[in-house]
């Protein structure tokens, strides 16, 4: 049965690839070198085609208030994290601590890292970017910018990115967890976390009351990081008072927040929890937040999670050889008949919650909506892909109906048949089954747009090509209905007022999927859909452009008209050369045919246009 598949589907592959790659360790090896060797800075490795860039967990965090949690909108970073900073009507904008974007800004203005940055760019495949502590803030700001520096420059083959922290602090509100989420890059880090670390749930909680408790700690994880015999040295960094009396108040935000499902401070990308037993990776934020609450949980006996935050080393020297390995069950534990429940049980072993009997029931259900909520976008692309195929009838009908059309007595072609039809069955039907297949296709962008679907839904290939099938065959339609109720004459023309949002996304996925394709290929026949789907809204602005030449008589505009229809003209022929056009184009009653009987008649009549002689002159018009 399919509920009995693996756990965590996305989290699951992307944790056991990391732990059973050189990745884990060799990121590992290289911020303890960053803390050793580099305070306050960072390294960088190149090893076969991957390249490294770590950065220090020893640094001086300013900009902050107190309480180390004011919170500041990343649209003061001159756009270097531009795709981070669309929103939605109402929606809050991404904001980060103020502290660590400063860290950042110093990290990207140092001329060191821009060259660094550069060389390990152009020597690699894939680069990591990684950083311990305060440090995993740093990397995970890089990671963000360079993710939205290789989209803004449309790189056709971009660079592998993948950010991997350990004991990392939060870095930013639900709105930044949202927007990378929304922009499917969520996959890109790995943020790696001791149970009982304190340090990744700081941010929960308004700590303002702490305040040199928290400095005194900073001194200590940071000695211990530049040498890591330090820890070992000082065994009572706190009175055990102090120390459990910061960790109730912690455990108490972080379950709120649990709780709540709402914080200041938000997760986001994949979470791999770990200790002594085994290790848990999870991608769903809500279930990291309440896992990040159940481990904490059982630090009450130990240190409180105070040292836990310089033991990665200990941990990352077990993790690759025996990550997620599923151990005989010592003693005379039973587990249920149900692979998917013994799948339960097993994970909640593996990071040693099966121990704390109080919480095994909240975290098992904890696991159990994490694995609802990641397999959620794969169901909704099998629903998809099954209203799909009931949309092929539908299909067919508009497809018959353009054969009709363009081998009509009347010539008059696909376009120009819908935008003059009169009040028939046939035509209704055509027109209904075009608000049928948008209303399908708008659900299809409005899950992609709230990530209900799988991240990389837009790179696969069915969807890319059906899409684009749907958007050649039923766009002129849309823009013959536009045309034909007068709608250019109250919005505008089509191109830049009436086009509907999920065309321009449609684009967007082509571009992306056929980014590396030749484009110079001649076809030998026309084609079957007009390859530009917008050709009919720019010979509407075009036919518009004619008439406005006819009676205007300021030259500097008429000059700017006909510049408008010599580019309409070259882009035209073009098409009709290379054959990208449907023969409805050429029919003889069509719109174009009569626009170029237009232009034609309107060059004889040059004469009567003595406001231009230079221009004429210069050859402009054809």
């Amino acid at each position: 049965m399919e509920a009995e598949t693996a756990l965590f589907e996305s989290s699951g592959m992307l944790a056991t690839f990391v732990a059973s790659s050189p990745f884990l360790t060799e990121s590992w090896r290289l911020c303890s070198l960053a803390n050793t060797t580099a305070p306050e800075s960072f390294v960088t490795d190149h090893i076969g085609t991957t390249g490294y860039i770590a950065f220090s967990g020893i640094q001086n965090v300013c900009g902050s208030d107190p309480g180390f949690r004011n919170l500041v909108q990343m649209d003061c970073t001159d756009g270097l994290f531009a795709p981070l900073l669309r929103r939605g009507e109402g929606e809050d904008p991404a904001m980060v601590h103020a502290g660590f974007l400063h860290l950042f800004h110093t990290v990207y203005s140092c001329p060191r890292f821009q060259s660094e940055a550069l060389a390990i760019m152009q020597k690699s495949k894939s680069i990591i970017i990684t950083g311990h502590s305060v440090g995993g803030t740093t990397a995970s700001l890089v990671s963000l910018w360079l993710l939205s520096y290789l989209q803004q420059t449309s790189i056709s083959s971009p660079l592998s990115i993948l950010c991997i922290t350990f004991g990392s602090p939060l870095l930013g509100n639900e709105s930044l967890s949202r927007a990378i989420l929304h922009k499917k890059w969520s996959g890109n880090f790995c943020h790696v976390v001791l149970g009982n670390d304190i340090v990744p749930r700081l941010l929960f909680a308004p700590l303002e009351s702490f305040t040199s408790q928290l400095h005194f700690l900073l001194q200590y994880w940071q000695m211990s990081m530049a040498s890591p015999h330090f820890a070992e040295l000082n065994t009572q960094v706190l009175a055990k008072e102090v120390k459990a009396e910061l960790f109730l108040f912690v455990l108490a935000h972080v379950g709120e927040s649990a709780r709540a499902e709402r914080s200041s401070y938000w997760p986001f990308g994949n979470y791999l929890f770990c200790s002594d037993e085994g290790e848990i990776c999870v991608d769903n934020a809500k279930a990291t937040v309440k896992m990040l609450r159940f481990m904490f949980r059982m630090s009450e006996s130990g240190d409180y999670g105070i040292k836990e935050h310089v033991k990665y080393g200990d941990w990352v020297e077990k993790v690759s050889s025996r990550f997620m390995t599923r151990r005989v069950v010592e003693g005379e534990r039973e587990y249920s008949e149900s692979s998917y429940e013994a799948g339960l049980d097993l994970a909640l072993q593996s990071c040693g919650i099966s121990r704390q009997v109080s919480i095994v029931g909240e975290a098992k259900e904890c696991l159990k909506m994490a694995r609802r909520l990641g397999r959620t976008p794969n169901l909704n692309r099998a629903y998809l892909a099954i209203e799909l195929s009931k949309k092929t009838p539908i299909r067919a009908q508009i497809e018959w109906y353009k054969r009709c059309c363009d081998e009509s007595e009347d010539q008059m072609g696909y376009y120009d048949s819908f935008k003059q039809r009169g009040a028939s069955k046939k035509h209704s039907k055509i027109n209904m089954n075009r608000i049928k297949l948008a209303t399908f296709w708008d659900e299809v962008i409005r899950k992609f747009d709230a990530n209900e679907l799988p991240h990389d839904f837009d790179k696969g290939a069915k969807w890319v090509y059906t899409s684009q099938f749907y958007k050649l065959l039923v766009e002129p339609l849309d823009i013959a209905e536009y045309y034909r109720t007068n709608m250019h004459r109250v919005k505008g023309h089509y191109v830049e007022h009436g086009r509907e949002r999920r065309y321009h996304i449609m684009d967007k996925w082509w571009r992306a999927h056929n980014s590396n394709l030749e484009e110079n290929n001649k076809r030998s026949k026309f084609a079957s859909l007009t390859q530009d789907s917008c050709f009919w809204a720019r010979l509407e602005e075009a036919r518009d452009w004619v008439h406005d030449v006819r009676r205007e008589r300021d030259g500097r505009k008429l000059t700017f008209l006909w510049e408008n229809i010599h580019n309409f003209d070259n882009y035209s022929r073009r098409l009709v050369d290379r054959k990208e056009v449907s023969i409805d184009v050429l029919a003889e009653n069509s719109s174009y045919s009569r626009w170029m009987e237009d232009l034609r008649d309107l060059k004889s009549q040059l004469h009567y246009f003595p406001q231009l002689p230079g221009f004429f002159d210069g050859g402009m018009v054809p």
